[in-house]
């Protein structure tokens, strides 16, 4: 049997420009990969850490499971605003990722996908080092998405029919 191999950790950088390079050629799995392989030999790398986090939301339209490794390991971020923001990006990206997957009825969880992602992203923006605006690019753009998509909507609340008797 195969086992893997350790990297030098004189390679981190250069392996996570190599990770950056596959999401960008959209092959998050091989991100995935690297990113594992320096948490191996550096378990608090933020840059690794942060990287694997979004190359699993990057797999998530095509393989829906990696929405919950995503969100497992989002509690190894040592921030409260990090674990907000890439949390908001996981359910934003899970939302997205429905539109195009989901059946009937998957508009209303579609939208909760969405609000929680909102929700987030405001608790992110609460947290924010100065100068740092992500969180609110990442809100204007779930809004954006919501109002592009106007079946997306909160789950209609059921009224009970009232009981006739004879």
């Amino acid at each position: 049997m195969f086992t893997l191999k350790p990297i030098h950790r004189d390679s981190i950088d250069s392996a996570l420009a190599k990770a950056e390079r596959y999401r960008l050629l959209n092959e998050p799995h091989e991100a995935e990969s690297i990113c594992r392989d320096i948490l191996d030999i550096a378990p608090v790398n933020r840059e690794a850490r942060i990287s694997l986090i979004l190359a699993l939301t990057d797999e998530i339209p095509d393989e829906p499971a990696a929405f919950a490794r995503a969100i497992e390991a989002i509690p190894t971020l040592e921030s409260a605003y990090d674990r907000a923001y890439y949390s908001g990006i996981a359910w934003e990206r899970r939302a997205k990722a429905g539109i195009s997957t989901g059946g009937p009825g998957s508009s209303n969880y579609i939208y909760d996908w969405l609000v929680k992602a909102l929700h987030l992203f405001e608790e992110a923006e609460r947290l924010r080092p100065a100068g740092n605006d992500d969180a609110i690019l990442r809100w204007n753009a779930c809004v954006r998405f919501l109002q592009s998509h106007k079946q997306l909507g909160p789950k209609a609340e059921e009224t009970p029919e009232p009981i006739l008797s004879e």
